[in-house]
């Protein structure tokens, strides 16, 4: 099981997306993020990517976490998801080698070019909810088989 981040920037009613490139989740439109370091806190990893794939500095502590998602494929636990939301951020959102970024609507979102399971819990997060959730994909990632989740609050 892997740690990992998530960071969604939020502008009035719009949220930032990035094309992923290359490797796992290659060809889909995502937040920013990725594992987490050995000595670091989820919060920190998710700046510290947010930085390294968007050239977009947020000040950790003004980070908002909105989601702990636990992602299974075929039954098998593959990541733990710290998910947050940036609303407060220095600098331009630029293409990096791994991501391509882009505006969406909040209720335009590019679904269809997105993880399957993300049209069940990203809506709730946009809405002001905050919630552990566990998405268990069949082993190709291209169908749920089963989406649960609680509201939750986080410190």
């Amino acid at each position: 099981m892997k740690l990992s981040t998530l960071c969604f920037c939020i502008r009035d009613n719009s949220v930032l997306l990035a094309m992923k490139k290359r490797d796992f989740g290659a060809g889909k439109w995502n937040g920013y993020g990725g594992k987490v370091g050995e000595k670091e806190s989820p919060r920190t990893a998710a700046a510290r990517e947010l930085k390294e794939e968007s050239n977009l500095f947020a000040d950790e502590r003004t980070l908002e976490q909105v989601a702990l998602v636990r992602f299974y494929f075929d039954g098998s636990q593959l990541f733990e998801c710290h998910v947050f939301l940036a609303r407060d951020w220095q600098g331009e959102p630029g293409e990096s080698e791994e991501m391509r970024p882009r505006w969406f609507s909040v209720s335009q979102l590019p679904f269809e070019e997105m993880w399957v399971a993300d049209r069940k819990w990203i809506p709730l997060i946009l809405a002001g909810k905050k919630l552990e959730a566990e998405v268990n994909f069949n082993t190709n990632g291209s169908e749920v088989k089963n989406f649960s989740y609680q509201e939750r609050q986080f410190v």
